[in-house]
């Protein structure tokens, strides 16, 4: 087996608080207008908001408005909703990101990589075909050609009125 050693991953590893529903980005968010919170879409029991520290360019996240740390602690609603809003997701990143594919994910606690473990969120990232590269590795800097505000606004005006399933 090799290894590929990403010290400046230390970053999120570190820092042992998590926070409570008090000091909690994902609480706080909604709270916020969708251009500074960077939400793209309200639903009733859950949201999305483009994540502040992008794997890449579109890379949303879903989240419960509670502050729940684990998917088991959802409510059928709740995960229904998670649901729909990923699905949605990526029918408009498609559309307005023009992506081939997509990492969905959620890291369930500290030891499994969420940098905030407090509070379930989804990550939906979208790829595309030529994407991958070691840039971020050996320069330490993620390319990203377009600015978080000006994704947000394309996926929110993308975003369908009635996000229900595709007939």
């Amino acid at each position: 087996m090799q290894r590929l050693w990403t010290p400046h991953r230390m970053v999120y590893v570190a820092d042992t608080h998590q926070p409570d529903e008090h000091d909690c980005p994902f609480c706080h968010a909604p709270e916020l207008s969708d251009e500074k919170a960077l939400i793209v879409y309200r639903g009733k029991t859950a949201y999305a908001l483009l994540n502040l520290f992008p794997y890449n360019n579109g890379h949303l996240l879903v989240c419960p408005y509670r502050h729940i740390s684990t998917y088991d602690e959802a409510s059928a609603e709740e995960v229904a909703e998670i649901g729909e809003i990923t699905q949605t997701a990526m029918r408009v990143l498609k559309d307005v990101m023009g992506c081939h594919g997509f990492n969905i994910g959620m890291n369930q606690g500290e030891v499994a990589g969420a940098g905030i473990a407090a509070h379930l969120h989804q990550h939906v990232v979208p790829r595309w075909r030529a994407d991958a590269n070691f840039f971020p590795i050996i320069a330490k800097t993620k390319s990203m050609p377009q600015l978080l505000g000006d994704v947000r606004e394309r996926v929110a005006a993308a975003w369908p009125v009635d996000p229900g399933p595709a007939s």
